[in-house]
């Protein structure tokens, strides 16, 4: 279970015991402090909701791990007073029935401190008199709750499982991502860049409101069998290779591509991005071009093919000669994994804490749940990104191995039944309890079918899908502002002219339509908390297929944002949507104002079904602020 710090963990459990005694369940929880014993158990009287399910919750407010666990037992005195409540109503006698009472409060004092304790004798001594005072003491609350404090540790029964909480910074479950190549971010077009002009594009991107800049591999490019422009097998000179390919004679995983410049200007870039609250996010990819140091000294950690040779990356019938993969089942892999460990801690110590880590899946998950638990015990600061489009179960399992956020499926979720089902499962379902989503609508990988086609106004419609559905979501940004959808060929899901293989020259200007959009739905992210969290998701009916409508909410109610995008790039859709009011804490005839956060519009709307129009060319979403004042008929004829 992964949460950040300040969130509350609502736990429920079925609790019951045999017979027709009552039973009381308890949440107990503490936290886990670094290279100390854990605390004291914190105990938290879990509420009754009916049919044995039992619910309690505590706040986590330490970076690190809490445990928490459940326990029973048969509370006999409540079992006595609900019985006694029967008796008196039917008019029977009741003389033992206190003194059965009384027994069990002393029972309870001889449990507890001497205040306490003297003070259930007195009650004790009230309910052995057996007159009418002593029944309405029989009855009161306040003898049932000091009872109850006092709970016989011989006769609960734990849970079997102790469960941990993985609590992290407020980053780890809220950010903007932005990403760029280094090499082309500068100022001369085609000419390699360095820190340096990275340095003079922070404050465009921090204009933007991003908040953490997601850099591809930084280290030195690997010469043999190196990748031309467009994948291409052989190199033509000048060719710069893909950063992927990690490892030269200048060094490896620890190492700066000198073109970059030195550790002292990533050090300076890093620190300049911070006074302008944003975070550097580094690649970390495991594994290494043939140039790479580890190939000479290390040869153990690579696979062999029949010959002698190492084996380099295949996806048959794709194959990457470039890049030799690490071979976990290694006889030395307690070496290896030492050695990866390492990177990441060499990285940690120069101030960088958040780490997109590429295909994660093709490593052992053992060697993750290894390393992330030895990094966060000592760096529970450190955010981890899963890159790993794969199978469903396997991006979950990477997840409860501990990484903090995960790529997902968005991607290629287009449709709103598609679209309504994933958010569903990712928000609604046990999932939300461990993995937490990054929507990309696109990745230096993945140019997908859908912007292949859509123009500007899909462009439009998946970055307010990305930004408002997920609380974390990121963005390849040059590309996605330049609105690159040329394929490598017709049917492909890569770039033609991918960056990965070459410098490109990109315009930087704000004032272009999607980096005013980003601009103003960072700005709504910042500005609304129902943004920055993923629980409270409601979708909305509408009546036309186009339209997709869902809100998020805080715990409160205070803040509701409802998002409205229109689904075809090409016509204005129009239609009603209705919506769940009684979700939202609002009466069904209520009238209210709505903002849009994008357009600075205001609509007046009444009850449950409202109308609404979008059209592509202007616009094809609303981000709407709800606002729950009540309106006056004079109100409602100005918005008229």
């Amino acid at each position: 279970m992964k949460r950040t710090v300040g969130d509350r963990v609502r736990v429920e459990a079925d609790v019951f015991g045999d017979g027709h005694d009552h039973v009381m369940a308890w949440l107990l929880y503490r936290y886990v402090p670094r290279d100390r014993e854990a605390g004291p158990w914190q105990q938290v009287k879990m509420a009754a909701l009916g049919n044995d399910r039992w619910a309690g919750e505590f706040a986590v407010a330490e970076l690190g791990v809490y445990q928490y666990t459940v326990a029973g037992e048969v509370d006999h005195f409540e079992t006595w007073r609900s019985d006694l409540e029967k008796r008196i109503a039917a008019g029977q006698e009741i003389d033992i029935d206190l003194l059965n009472g009384a027994k069990l409060v002393e029972e309870a004092a001889s449990r507890a401190g001497a205040t306490d304790a003297k003070e259930l004798r007195r009650w004790a001594a009230r309910l052995k008199a057996g007159d009418a005072a002593a029944q309405e003491a029989a009855l009161d609350d306040a003898l049932l709750a000091l009872v109850e404090r006092f709970p016989d540790e011989a006769k609960i029964t734990l849970y079997e499982r102790v469960l941990p909480v993985r609590v992290e910074r407020e980053r780890a479950g809220f950010s903007s991502w932005y990403e760029l190549f280094p090499r082309s971010a500068g100022a001369i077009p085609f000419a390699h860049g360095t820190f340096a002009d990275v340095e003079a594009r922070l404050e465009y991107v921090a204009g933007l409101g991003f908040d953490v800049l997601y850099l591809p591999p930084i280290h030195p490019i690997g010469r043999s069998f190196r990748k031309g422009k467009n994948n291409a097998v052989t190199a033509e000179p000048g060719d710069v290779g893909s950063p992927w390919a990690i490892g030269a004679a200048e060094g490896g995983h620890t190492d700066i591509l000198p073109e970059l410049g030195t550790l002292k200007d990533f050090q300076r870039l890093r620190q300049k991005a911070e006074a302008l609250g944003m975070e550097l996010a580094l690649d970390i990819a495991f594994q290494c071009s043939p140039d790479h140091p580890w190939v000479r000294r290390h040869p153990l950690w690579f696979k062999h093919r029949a010959d002698g040779t190492i084996q380099y990356a295949e996806n048959p019938p794709k194959k990457y000669q470039d890049i030799y993969p690490l071979d976990f089942e290694s006889e030395d892999w307690e070496g290896l994994w030492k050695a990866l460990h390492g990177v990441f801690l060499y990285w940690i110590e120069q101030g960088v804490k958040i780490f997109r880590v590429d295909n994660p899946h093709t490593k052992a998950f053992g060697f993750w749940e290894w390393c992330i638990a030895e990094i966060k015990a000592d760096y529970p600061e450190v955010i981890f990104l899963a890159e790993a489009f794969t199978r469903p179960r396997v991006m979950e399992r990477l997840a409860k191995l501990g990484y903090s956020q995960s790529y997902t499926y968005f991607t290629w979720r287009n449709s709103k039944e598609e679209l309504t089902e994933y958010l569903t499962e990712l928000t609604q379902t046990g999932v939300k309890e461990y993995l937490r989503p990054n929507f990309w609508p696109n990745t230096p990988d993945i140019l997908p079918l859908s912007l292949q086609t859509g123009g500007l106004a899909l462009f439009q419609a998946r970055l307010v899908l990305a930004a408002t559905m997920s609380s974390n979501y990121g963005v390849y940004g040059p590309a996605y502002e330049a609105l690159e959808h040329e394929p490598l060929r017709p049917g492909a899901e890569e770039y033609l002219h991918s960056e990965k293989y070459e410098i490109r020259s990109w315009t930087w200007d704000e004032k272009r339509p999607i980096p005013q959009l980003m601009k103003k739905l960072n700005a709504a992210r910042r500005a609304h908390a129902a943004l920055q969290a993923n629980e409270h998701v409601v979708f909305h009916e509408t009546d036309n297929p186009h339209l997709i409508a869902y809100s998020k909410q805080t715990p409160d109610g205070e803040d509701t944002v409802l998002t409205v995008v229109n689904l075809d790039p090409y016509n204005t859709q129009s239609g009603w949507v209705t919506l769940a009011l009684w979700k939202l804490g609002m009466d069904e005839d209520a009238s209210y104002e709505v903002y849009d956060l994008l357009s600075e519009e205001r609509f007046l709307w009444q009850g449950a079904r409202n109308y609404v129009e979008l059209n592509p060319e202007k616009m094809p979403a609303h981000v709407l602020h709800v606002r729950k004042s009540v309106r006056t008929e004079k109100d409602f004829d100005y918005y008229r």
